[in-house]
């Protein structure tokens, strides 16, 4: 006889991001491509051609590490508007893409800081004025579980985290009783991003992307995600990421466009090839504490 599970508590945050796991399965099956496709493209073309506004958006990297600038760069560029930002460990890429006004919902873990450099002004001002929305929260590592869940196709992740805490009240995530132990367990709600992006060492033409260092979230989201976008330092020949396909964290098939971009993820670090820069990061802090030095710093950077 069927038992029916028991809901012990519900947060009250907005569920972003989330689908039936058999329609989502359906969407991937009828819009990407299980072939070696050349998808080399500008910058340009992918951002033109991948992110429409209003799209659930996740970034790669961590903080201001490996971070696809040029890509946010283009967004802004191109004026989307009405992007909802999965606030995973976005620093640096977030602060500018609320400065830019193209921002509109964060479901946040950790957003609005600048890590040991301080708080993020443009976000925090539009934060606080009430221009960009806090959907829901959720922690770093209930991030990764949503992810995880998109990519394995199930509706949800158990955890015996975040209940009794602030962040489950203001989450999407539910907590029922554990059928077997009686005891309370919370389900984090999978997550599918309409679009990643992500910015990489090295990457062949079809998309298969190796990453040096700490992978952060990036094995997980980029195969939940909807549509990806690849920026890397080169790309580099097939035969070559053949001769180490361990370091391959990211596979051909689940890639939309490689775009290359050397030096692409300035100002962030880029590991065992270049480190912050720290004075442009600092110019951007500085200016952004208002409008109009936000606008001052596109004008001179991205436009």
């Amino acid at each position: 006889m069927a038992k029916t599970i028991e809901i012990l508590a519900e947060g009250q945050g907005e569920l972003i991001g989330w689908h039936d796991p058999d329609e989502n399965r359906a969407w991937v099956r009828d819009n990407k491509s299980r072939g070696l496709i050349d998808k080399r493209m500008s910058v340009k073309d992918a951002v033109g051609r991948f992110v429409k506004d209003g799209d659930f958006l996740a970034i790669g990297g961590f903080g201001h590490v490996r971070v696809p600038m040029s890509v946010v760069y283009e967004i802004i560029r191109q004026g989307r508007r009405g992007l909802t930002m999965a606030g995973k460990t976005a620093v640096h890429d977030i602060d500018l893409l609320i400065g830019a006004g193209r921002i509109s919902k964060v479901e946040c873990a950790y957003s609005f800081g600048h890590e040991l450099r301080g708080l993020s002004p443009a976000g925090r001002r539009a934060v606080e004025s009430g221009e960009v929305k806090v959907a829901a929260e959720i922690s770093n590592g209930g991030y990764q579980w949503r992810f995880l869940a998109g990519m394995m196709g199930i509706p949800f992740i158990p955890t015996r985290n975040l209940a009794g805490t602030d962040t489950f009240n203001k989450s999407s995530a539910k907590q029922i009783r554990d059928p077997w132990s009686g005891k309370p367990v919370t389900l984090v709600p999978a997550a599918y991003p309409d679009v990643a992006l992500f910015h990489v060492p090295r990457c062949d033409q079809y998309g298969n992307a190796q990453i040096d260092g700490i992978l952060v979230e990036d094995f997980e989201l980029a195969r939940a995600a909807r549509r990806v976008i690849i920026t890397t330092e080169e790309v580099i020949p097939n035969s070559e990421i053949r001769r180490t396909p361990d370091r391959t964290a990211i596979p051909f098939y689940v890639v939309d466009a490689v775009c290359e971009v050397p030096y692409g993820a300035h100002p962030s670090l880029m590991p065992y090839q270049y480190y912050f820069d720290e004075n442009h990061i600092r110019e951007w802090m500085s200016l952004a504490k208002t409008p109009e030095g936000a606008q001052q710093y596109f004008e001179k950077y991205v436009f």
